[in-house]
This record gives structure tokens, C-alpha cells and sequence, in this order.
């Protein structure tokens, strides 16, 4: 392939990756604002992060056999159409409930974008090439929706709020439209591969993944053992994804390899992936959390945000030049040194730390972030196809899977650990705080003189001084807070590093000694 034109299709890969990051973080990344356009709650606001993560979690599963069966050239045209429609539809959206509509449409529409960002990056590039440098340089690009999100959406929610989001994200679909149109893909033989039996199958995965990624995602909002509902609904999830399993069990032709996704590999594969995506939430539920609970906005992040968008190229860049065959050992030995270095540096928070202190520490994370993901899924992708082919739909499924339920279940569980430990620091500091205390009582005296000149009951004027008090105990509970989860995300990650320098070691002896027994036996 000429250069120029590989080049194009390197371009049509990051619109595509764009396209497909933004529609998931510009909500996200801006509830607060986005509750307020659209006249609605904390909690209201958090449905529509579940609407879109209900259709989009399990439609990869899906989408694989369709284009196999309807090819490759339909499929991208299709999928690219079907986006760029839906994201004209959230110019419409007036209220919660048609949002709540249009953000189920576009976790259906999105679900296509990610896989055509990465075909189109391997198409730039030859076969030998594809597994290291291709996968690299397409991984890094789906890495950018979450930075870039926070960085444009100050400027973009000046525009018009809600509509002002997705302005910028109906001009990257229209290029990526265009650029699908232009640039096809090598086509591949059609083979007629869909069952019935897959449509009963997926659907009760679709029912599965869907209830258990919203159980996930508004799980904190409404607080687990508080709503009745939220067990409920996963415990249909659950059974759901039993009675497929068991469909699949007893099928000669499955739509996934049950058996080899128990398989210790698999296991180990899959809860390695879980283990590091968990981590990673230390940057969008646990940095970018810790300031906005500091009072501080998107638009006085958007420096750090620049930093976490820099490191992530910077990160793309170096694995696509160092990652080969039997250095996937080495390289996330480095990418969770870097993770647990990172955070260590964040637990040092106080509430008059800001974005600039945290750069290094961000930028160390994100550059593991980049580092780590693309040699596991080349591994993985070995893995498969030392199988069969049959095999790469099993594996791609335990890929995305992690990836995305992986990153609700992380900011679920970095949710809910920050809101356990912030009350039981503010329970510890109030025990400190005694009004009989000299100490307390001046300062108690001290915030209340703020109101003095417009408050001359004096009793009103104590209450405002407790509640004043009460503020800043809270506040330095949740910086505590944040700090233990940094710290904990820090243990995590160091378990998970001890444990693969475990494994090579004993891949290791067990290589020699099967050397050395060989040597002995000749």
C-alpha cells in the first residue's frame, strides 16, 4: 500500500476511534453540567450512563458474525450510517427521557466503531506488522475518548449545553463517514454462519451484560442493599447468562467456547485484564473524581487532561517500538511499576492539591495504560489462534468484555470504596471534635463570625458555625478517602505485579529444568 494512502487509513482509524470514544465520555465525563441542561438529579442523570452501557457491552458479540455473513464493506458502510444518524438525533433532545432514548440508540450505534477503528489501522499495515505496531497504534487511539472528552466539553457546553457536546461529535462522524466511503476495506469471503440458535443465545447474553453493566453503573447512585431493584435486575442478569451458558454447553456448533473460556489460560487471561482495568480507574473515578469533589471543573482540568492525552501517544508510540513475541513479561512489569508509582504519588493529597501536582503522576498512569493493553491482547490473539480461527470470536469477546464491563465494575468498585471510607473518616474526625474542646469552640466561634453582621440570633449563629464545621470535616474526610484508594489501587496493583514475577519465575525454572532433563536424558 502506498504510503499516503496507508496514511489515510491510519486517519480513518482515529476518526473512527474518536467517534466511538466521545459518544461514550462526553456524558460521562460531564454529568453535573448535562443534569442541569437537561432539568435533572444526580441519580436521573447517572441512567443515562446506563442506557448506553446496557445495548453496548454485549453487541460486539453480535456484530462479529454479522459481518461475517454480510460482509465487511456493508457492515462499515452501514455502521457508520447508522451513527451519524443517531448523533443528529441528539440535536432533539429537550428533556430526561428522550436523552434516556437517544443515549440506548447510541450505545447501539457505537458498539460497530471501536472494531472498524482497529480494522482499519491493521489494513494500513502488513501482515507482519499488524500484531505490533497495528494493534499499538489502534488501542492508543480508542485510549483518547476519555481525555479529549474532558478537554473540548468547557468550550463545547458554552455553545448550547447539551447540543453544544455533540456538535463536535457529528463533525468527527461526518469525516469518518466520509473517510468509510472512501477507503474500503480488503473484502473477505462471506460464509453463512448465523443460527437461530446464536439469536437465542445472544439475546439472553444481551439481557445478561445489559442488566448487570446497569446494576454497575447506577449501583453507588442509589446505593446497593438500598434499592430492592437493583438486585432484582441483576439477579434476571445473571440467570440470563446461566441459560445461555448451558445452551452453549449443549450445542455442537456454539456461538462461544464455554469450555475453553473456563480454561486455566483463559481464567488467567481474563482476571489479569480485569486486575490492571480496575487499576486504571485510578485516573477517570479516582484523579478527575478527586477534584470535582474539591469544587474544581472540567475547564480548570483541561491542562491535565492535555498531559493524560500526550502521555497516551507517547505510551502508543513506544509499545508499538519495543512490543514483539515473549516481551509481554517484561513490558507489564514496567506498565505496573509505572501504575503503582503513580498512585503512591496521588495518595499524597491534600484539599489544596491541584491538577498541576498531579501531572507526573497522571502521566506516569496513563503511559501504563498504553504500555499494557496492546502485548496482552497480541498474546491473547496467540493464544486463540494456535486453537483455530473458531477460537479469535471467544477470545475477542473475553477482550471487550474486560474492557468494558471491566471499566464499570472499576468505577463501581472505586465508587463505592470512596463512599464507605469518606463516612467512616468523617465518623473518626467528628469523634475528634468535641464542643468542649477549647479548640473547637474557637473555631466554631470563628466560622460563625462570618454571618455575624447579617445573623444576631445567637443560637442561629452557632448552627451556621457547626454546619460551616461540618463542611470542612467532610471535605477533609473525602480527601482522606480518595487518599485510601489511591493507596489501595497502589496494593492492587503491586499484588498483581508479585504475582506475574511469581509466574515467570516458575516458567522460568520449569524451562531449565525441562532443559536440563532433556540435556541429561541426550
Amino acid at each position: 500500500m502506498p504510503p499516503q494512502r496507508a496514511a489515510g487509513y491510519m486517519l480513518a482509524s482515529l476518526l473512527l476511534a474518536l467517534t466511538q470514544g466521545l459518544g461514550m465520555n462526553l456524558i460521562s465525563a460531564n454529568l453535573p453540567q448535562i443534569q442541569g441542561a437537561l432539568g435533572a438529579t444526580t441519580n436521573e442523570a447517572t441512567w443515562l450512563v446506563a442506557a448506553y452501557m446496557a445495548p453496548n457491552v454485549s453487541l460486539s458479540l453480535a456484530l462479529i458474525k454479522i459481518r461475517t455473513q454480510y460482509g465487511l464493506r456493508n457492515f462499515a458502510e452501514l455502521s457508520i450510517l447508522v451513527f451519524v444518524l443517531v448523533s443528529l438525533m441528539h440535536l432533539f433532545v429537550d428533556d430526561l427521557h428522550s436523552a434516556l432514548i437517544v443515549r440506548f440508540f447510541s450505545g447501539i450505534a457505537a458498539a460497530p466503531m471501536s472494531s472498524l477503528g482497529f480494522l482499519y489501522m491493521l489494513e494500513a499495515f502488513p501482515p507482519a506488522k499488524k500484531l505490533n505496531i497495528g494493534l499499538s497504534l489502534a488501542l492508543t487511539n480508542l485510549s483518547f475518548g476519555a481525555p479529549l472528552a474532558r478537554l473540548i466539553a468547557p468550550d463545547l457546553l458554552m455553545i448550547g449545553q447539551w447540543h453544544g457536546l455533540y456538535v463536535f461529535e457529528i463533525a468527527i462522524a461526518l469525516l469518518a463517514f466520509a473517510a468509510v466511503y472512501l477507503l474500503p476495506l480488503t473484502p473477505q469471503p462471506r460464509t453463512k454462519v448465523i443460527h437461530w440458535r446464536d439469536v437465542v443465545s445472544y439475546l439472553l447474553i444481551a439481557v445478561g451484560f445489559g442488566l448487570t453493566a446497569m446494576v454497575l453503573t447506577l449501583g453507588r447512585a442509589y446505593w446497593w442493599f438500598e434499592a430492592p431493584w437493583l438486585g432484582i435486575m441483576l439477579a434476571i442478569g445473571l440467570a440470563a447468562v446461566t441459560v445461555a451458558v448451558v445452551l452453549e454447553l449443549n450445542r455442537e456448533s456454539p456461538l462461544l467456547d464455554i469450555r475453553w473460556l473456563a480454561s486455566k489460560e483463559v481464567v488467567h487471561f481474563t482476571g489479569a485484564l480485569l486486575i490492571f482495568r480496575i487499576a486504571l480507574s485510578e485516573q477517570t473515578s479516582g484523579a478527575f473524581a478527586f477534584f470535582q469533589a474539591l469544587g474544581l471543573q472540567n475547564d480548570q482540568m483541561q491542562a491535565l487532561s492535555l498531559v493524560i492525552l500526550a502521555s497516551s501517544v507517547l505510551g502508543g508510540l513506544v509499545c508499538a517500538a519495543v512490543v514483539k513475541p515473549n516481551r509481554e513479561h517484561a513490558i507489564h512489569i514496567v506498565a505496573l511499576s509505572l501504575l503503582i508509582l503513580g498512585a503512591v504519588m496521588d495518595s499524597r493529597a491534600t484539599n489544596l492539591t491541584r491538577p498541576a501536582e498531579m501531572y507526573l503522576s497522571q502521566a506516569l498512569i496513563a503511559f501504563a495504560g498504553a504500555l499494557f493493553l496492546p502485548p496482552a491482547m497480541a498474546a491473547g490473539l496467540m493464544m486463540a489462534l494456535k486453537k483455530g480461527p473458531t477460537y479469535i470470536l471467544s477470545f475477542v469477546i473475553v477482550f471487550l468484555t474486560t474492557q468494558s464491563i471491566g471499566g464499570v465494575l472499576g468505577s463501581a468498585i472505586v465508587g463505592s470504596f470512596i463512599t464507605w471510607r469518606t463516612r467512616l473518616h468523617i465518623q473518626a474526625l467528628a469523634n475528634h471534635l468535641p464542643l468542649t474542646d477549647p479548640l473547637v469552640a474557637q473555631r466554631l466561634s470563628q466560622l460563625a463570625g462570618a454571618y455575624g453582621r447579617v445573623i444576631t440570633d445567637k443560637a442561629l449563629l452557632s448552627a451556621e458555625g457547626a454546619v460551616l464545621l461540618g463542611q470542612q470535616v467532610t471535605r477533609e474526610a473525602t480527601v482522606l478517602a480518595y487518599n485510601d484508594a489511591f493507596l489501595a489501587i497502589a496494593g492492587l496493583a503491586t499484588f498483581a505485579l508479585a504475582a506475574l514475577i511469581v509466574h515467570v519465575l516458575i516458567r522460568t525454572v520449569a524451562a531449565y529444568l525441562s532443559t536440563f532433563r532433556q540435556n541429561a536424558a541426550a
